[in-house]
């Protein structure tokens, strides 16, 4: 877990500033959002015509309205992004692993698709409950995302349905993965570590045991579209944000470090499959912990 650190006393007007920046943030990507969900919702009539241009309407609008969420993070004067790692090669089709912490996790994955000119090719594992959710949600659904219950045999026919659309239209795809199927909490945490003694894995101290079922299908189905899995780590300095300390411009100083492993590397049996995402986790507890103690990835 990030260390607790004090929060530093702000005057009334200070406190006042960002409030109204934050309110006039939600204000304009709320606006935004369902503008583009009306257009959206258009780009049905030309479905039954041409399913390629209505992938690729689709495909602009979520690129743009990402495209205004990383700009919103990078308009904040106080916020530093820091990237290291390894580079994403150009139009590569990739699954993205990433630890979860906030909902800020989200805006942070839009500076890297955005930096990587990838933003319109983002799809998502979604609940399942947010799908008829006016907005995000709405917009969703028309990209391919896709919403699942947490719960495997519910959700592999839907999941497998997906693929199969994004195999037959090769569809360009960066497909994000919280595997560890929640965000970081102190309770979450400690049911990860009893979950690992009990099972001889090494209990983790910054993310939880990651769910191996919906990455090794994802890597199984789109082994022959993918090129890589990209494994993103996100560290924050300071106080973790939440969506409205974002919003507000609280967020000051994330870092993200990404690897890149070719899939041609990544054993193809599914129980190896899940060992080797066990495996980057492992990785990605002590990569957090050094970042913690030092303040930097490099």
């Amino acid at each position: 877990m990030p260390p607790a650190r004090p929060r530093r006393a702000e005057s009334h007007a200070r406190r006042l500033a960002h409030a109204l920046r934050g309110i006039l943030v939600a204000l304009w990507l709320s606006g935004s959002l369902l503008a583009f969900n009306l257009i959206q919702t258009a780009s049905l009539a030309v479905r039954p015509v041409s399913s390629g241009l209505f992938r690729r309407v689709n495909r602009w609008a979520a690129g743009r309205f990402w495209g205004w969420c990383a700009r919103a993070t990078l308009s904040f004067p106080r916020t530093r992004v820091v990237f290291s790692g390894d580079a994403a090669l150009p139009r590569e089709n990739a699954v993205l692993i990433a630890n979860h912490q906030s909902m800020t996790d989200v805006q942070v994955l839009f500076l890297l698709a955005r930096r990587e000119r990838r933003l319109g090719d983002l799809k998502w594992f979604v609940k399942s409950s947010l799908r008829w959710l006016p907005g995000i949600g709405w917009g969703m659904s028309f990209l391919d995302c896709l919403f699942v219950r947490r719960d495997w045999t519910a959700d592999r026919r839907r999941v497998e349905r997906v693929f199969r659309r994004i195999l037959r239209a090769r569809t360009p795809l960066w497909l994000v993965s919280f595997s560890e199927g929640t965000r970081l909490t102190a309770a979450r945490l400690a049911k990860a570590r009893r979950y690992a003694r009990e099972r001889a894995l090494a209990p983790p101290r910054h993310v939880l045991v990651p769910r191996e079922k919906g990455f090794v299908a994802s890597v199984t189905a789109l082994r022959e579209h993918l090129g890589a899995v990209y494994d993103v780590t996100i560290g924050y300095t300071g106080e973790l944000p939440n969506l409205w300390q974002w919003a507000e411009g609280r967020m000051r100083e994330v870092h993200l470090h990404v690897r890149r492993y070719a899939v041609a590397e990544l054993p193809a049996a599914p129980e190896a499959l899940g060992e080797w995402l066990r495996a980057r986790f492992e990785e990605k507890d002590a990569l957090l912990d050094r970042f913690y103690r030092a303040g930097s990835f490099a």
